[in-house]
């Protein structure tokens, strides 16, 4: 085994090992307005469901580079406005997805540049994405910054509630007992790997689960 040292490892090195160590993860596809700029469109794959009640998300979201330390744009208009929108990127719409992560200027379309469709919200003022067969309205609950060992802010946990969710009915499915359930196969979601590798999910298979006494029931 080769132990590493996050305190003694380059934050470049850094990244790289945990962008392809901790796989797969979902894709957060953030669309926000500001309040007094336009649609902002960018993925972000430091995310995941907290919680189902009430449903609760959270988004990591670095500092950028390229501005010296600076907030993001999407980090800024959530700030700004307290809401925004989560939209499950599909293998459908992957490319424009991918194109809306560059480091483009404040006041940028990315959802116009990508080709992508604005659909009005019914919460918040975001635009969902048209293509998206799964969009979760949101509404920021708090945010913790995390430090460097500088004690400079390198990222910030966003913590959010959604307030409204729309599935196209074409993925969905229902559980033997009757609850609305999303098809994985359907929705065919994209994940994050290293690098600038995402992942399609091609093989699935169930696992019973054990009770108390570490039995499993056979499936019927």
């Amino acid at each position: 085994m080769i132990a590493l040292d996050p305190a003694k490892v380059d934050k470049p090195s850094m990244y790289a090992f945990f962008m392809s160590a901790v796989v797969p993860r979902p894709v957060a596809f953030v669309s926000s307005v500001g309040s007094t700029t336009g649609v902002n469109l960018s993925p972000y794959s430091y995310f995941n469901i907290m919680g189902h009640n009430p449903p609760t998300l959270t988004i990591g979201m670095c500092r950028s580079t390229s501005r010296g330390g600076g907030k993001k744009d999407s980090q800024l208009n959530i700030e700004e406005t307290g809401e925004f929108v989560v939209n499950i990127i599909s293998e459908w719409c992957i490319e424009a997805a991918h194109h809306s992560c560059g480091e483009f200027d404040r006041g940028v379309n990315e959802m116009e540049l990508a080709g992508l469709t604005p659909v009005d919200s019914t919460i918040v003022r975001a635009p969902r994405v048209g293509e998206a067969a799964v969009a979760l309205e949101c509404k920021l609950r708090g945010t913790h910054d995390v430090d460097d060992s500088s004690g400079k802010p390198s990222g910030t946990i966003m913590i959010a509630e959604v307030v409204m969710i729309h599935v196209a009915e074409a993925v969905t499915g229902r559980t033997p007992t009757g609850k609305l359930i999303v098809d994985p196969v359907l929705l065919a979601p994209v994940s994050r790997l290293g690098g600038l590798t995402y992942g399609k999910t091609l093989e699935l298979y169930d696992l019973g689960k054990p009770d108390k006494n570490g039995v499993y029931k056979s499936k019927k």
